[in-house]
């Protein structure tokens, strides 16, 4: 049993920088990662993924990306840059340590984790994301389709779908990436999507489209959410007569309200344009050689791609969540009473999850500063 002021759960990017404001004011504290080696995640999506943020505005605090980093950072280098991070301030977790239980006993936190390693904790800081666990819906007769499924997080590259009919199911940020992936591979590519999403592209004339919106959120009256609707009206277009619903929200809105990330376009749209990519409607059921649709097409693939999301299922090792969660089983915020704190979780602003995990770190190592006097 190691009794400690302050235990940080994961070892990712939110992790990482609860740890560097930690080490920063001097404050102690353990870290716990349930994988081998730092921002696991990172070394492992898929190849060609870059940070849809500007560099700028996706650090951890008190260490910028080097100068020569390119302004959307590649998987690549952004794992290297993790990896310094934990180096210049000294941050060592206990790998392969996942945690399986947290629980308040009396005036402090008890943590187990799965190789039997115990804590005590004035504080505990959950930093396993909204992303830990991959989301793989279940349709009927998938036991009996013939071809490969996989989920996104298990793609790499195109090699292995070279000559195949691929399905990708959902049109998240992911979908569409991966879509645009096999497509420039000349691999054929169908994507499934289920209900209306927001498009918006990364960049308008070589300006990030992030900047331009932290702008127009600035103009009052609604005038930011107007312009920018008329912005995407022109850029993107009417997706709808190419198989793509939009929705009829405001990006910024469907953000701050639900915490849907819009979808950023990195060439996605120009393929369907091109009928490079062709957009199904939603699944029924599997068959042994593809899918049903709802609308009654019968579609054969070789290979489904899940692009379903994931799921942070803090449930699993958090005694208690009832008051704590919101309807999507999301922590409400990041500082709870008796020193419980969450950060990596929060994607309703304009910022990403990136730029909320810098200033909801901020808060959560002064309210720990402030518990300790």
């Amino acid at each position: 049993m190691k009794e400690i002021p302050t235990l940080i759960i994961g070892a990712g990017p939110a992790g990482l920088a609860v740890a560097g404001r930690l080490r920063k004011l001097n404050l102690a504290f353990e870290i716990v990662e349930a994988s081998d080696k730092i921002a696991y995640a990172w070394h492992n999506h898929y190849d060609r993924l870059c940070l849809h943020t500007v560099k700028q505005l996706s650090h951890l605090p008190h260490l910028p990306f080097p100068d020569d980093y390119p302004l959307y950072v590649p998987r690549e280098d952004l794992a290297r840059y993790y990896e310094e991070y934990a180096r210049h301030f000294q941050i060592e977790p206990y790998f392969k340590t996942e945690v399986c239980q947290v629980q308040w006993q009396g005036d402090r936190w008890y943590v187990l984790a799965k190789n039997g390693k115990e804590f005590l904790a004035d504080n505990v800081v959950v930093a396993t994301g909204i992303n830990r666990l991959p989301h793989s819906p279940t349709w009927e007769g998938m036991e009996s389709y013939q071809g490969k499924i996989v989920h996104s997080r298990d793609y790499r590259n195109p090699a292995p779908f070279i000559g195949q009919r691929v399905l990708i199911i959902g049109m998240g940020n992911t979908g569409a990436e991966l879509a645009l992936d096999l497509s420039e591979y000349d691999i054929e590519t169908y994507i499934s999507v289920r209900s209306p999403i927001t498009v918006l592209p990364r960049d308008i004339n070589g300006r990030p489209v992030q900047l331009t919106a932290k702008k127009l959120a600035k103009i009052p009256f609604g005038l930011g959410d107007w312009l920018g609707t008329q912005i995407r009206r022109i850029v993107v277009g009417d997706l709808s007569k190419y198989g793509v619903p939009l929705s009829k929200v405001h990006p910024a809105v469907q953000l701050r309200e639900t915490g849907k990330t819009p979808v950023i376009d990195l060439g996605t749209v120009a393929h369907i344009k091109q009928g490079r990519i062709k957009v199904l409607p939603d699944i029924q059921a599997f068959h042994e050689n593809g899918v049903l649709l709802k609308n009654g097409e019968r579609h054969d693939f070789n290979s489904v791609i899940l692009a379903t999301g994931y799921r942070a299922q803090v449930e699993d090792f958090l005694d208690n969540t009832d008051n704590l969660l919101n309807k999507d089983h999301i922590p409400k915020q990041p500082i709870h009473p008796n020193g419980l704190y969450f950060v990596g979780f929060d994607n309703y602003k304009l910022g990403g999850i990136l730029g909320t995990i810098f200033t909801d770190s901020e808060a959560i190592a002064e309210d720990i500063k402030q518990s300790l006097v």
